[in-house]
């Protein structure tokens, strides 16, 4: 197989653990609308666009609202998940996730992250971990959402890394699904009786180091 010149990484449940503070904001925006947001529910939502959650959310509420009112939905739910965020510091970094960028940089790999948030640059400057990544691709830049696989090309090109090349690191089935899609190999961090289609799947990164990578795609 093509050596492996580049990593893309997912943000939410990869780098940093923000599940928490999406689901305290969109439960809150259900309760608003007069309904509840399940744990189990809040499960439909990884990986995917903040519109398309609301689309869910709505869907399982049987709300109907206007363009206009899910645009302002969307935005006071977003003003406070930022309000949490903003209490994160470093230490809510996931175990293990700097030491293996370190190797990773020491490896001579590309880095670049790879996530539907359009808040990743502000949750990585308050973890201090911007400098990690040569590129970001986020959903400031994206046009169609996970699985597609437009967000890992895009960091592929930007690291001008073939797609063959790369190996993508995510939480979601949808991100996996949008890793293959685009061509590249996936390293799926969770369980794998849910990340089927990734080709490793790891707890996380506090025992996985490089040398573990190279042997995993050799």
């Amino acid at each position: 197989m093509p050596s492996i010149e580049a990593c893309l990484f997912d943000l939410d449940g990869v780098i940093v653990d923000t599940a928490k503070y999406h689901y305290i904001a969109w439960r809150q925006l259900a309760n608003d609308l007069g309904f509840d947001l399940t744990h189990a529910q809040n499960e439909l939502l990884k990986g995917i666009s903040r519109m398309e959650s609301l689309e869910i959310i709505l869907a399982l509420g049987g709300v109907k609202l206007t363009d206009e009112e899910k645009l302002q939905r969307a935005t006071e739910k977003n003003s406070r998940y930022l309000a949490l965020c903003m209490q994160m510091t470093p230490a809510d970094t996931l175990p293990g996730v700097r030491a293996f960028l370190d190797e990773l940089k020491k490896g001579g790999i590309k880095t670049g992250l790879g996530s539907a948030s359009k808040n990743a640059k502000v949750i990585l400057e308050r973890i201090d971990m911007l400098s990690y990544f040569e590129t970001i691709v986020d959903g400031n830049r994206i046009t169609i959402g996970k699985p597609d696989p437009q967000v890992f090309l895009m960091g592929a090109a930007d690291l001008a890394a073939l797609p063959a090349q790369c190996v993508v690191f995510e939480d979601a089935l949808a991100g996996i699904q949008s890793a293959k899609a685009a061509g590249m190999l996936a390293v799926g961090i969770g369980e794998k009786a849910v990340l089927t289609q990734a080709d490793i799947v790891i707890p996380g990164f506090a025992d996985f180091h490089f040398q573990d990578m190279e042997a995993a795609f050799a």
